[in-house]
């Protein structure tokens, strides 16, 4: 698509998790994948009424699909690796970041190189 750094940041709560990757240039939004998609309704309902209640209504699996559906869309538009900032994610809580782990690694079986992700510790 465009040369360049894309970066990939992800927005990270109880209740859902966003991956969006932008263009390092102007900041534009090049492809973007949440857990709060129609695809994921279903399941945010069943946990959001499971019993014990659980704190988030996203998990692994769930990141990991949000994942996929990012590689995808990253692939129909042309971008073959991204970036992550690496300060930012180290700074995220440490079961959060064990939690998006699955994202990164299903990101890099579509095919798209995360610049970065080998130096995270989870």
């Amino acid at each position: 698509m465009t040369t360049g750094t894309h970066l990939l940041r992800l927005l990270v709560s109880c209740r859902k998790i966003t991956a969006q990757v932008t263009t390092s240039s102007t900041d534009t939004i090049v492809a973007m994948a949440s857990s709060a998609e129609q695809e994921f309704a279903a399941q945010c309902r069943a946990n959001l009424n499971r019993v014990p209640r659980c704190r988030n209504l996203w998990d692994t699996k769930m990141a990991s699909r949000v994942g996929d559906k990012l590689g995808d869309r990253l692939s129909e538009v042309g971008v073959h690796n991204v970036e992550i900032d690496v300060e930012e994610e180290l700074n995220r809580p440490v079961h959060y970041r064990q939690m998006v782990a699955p994202l990164f690694e299903s990101v890099k079986r579509k095919g798209i190189a995360v610049v970065g992700a080998d130096k995270l510790v989870f």
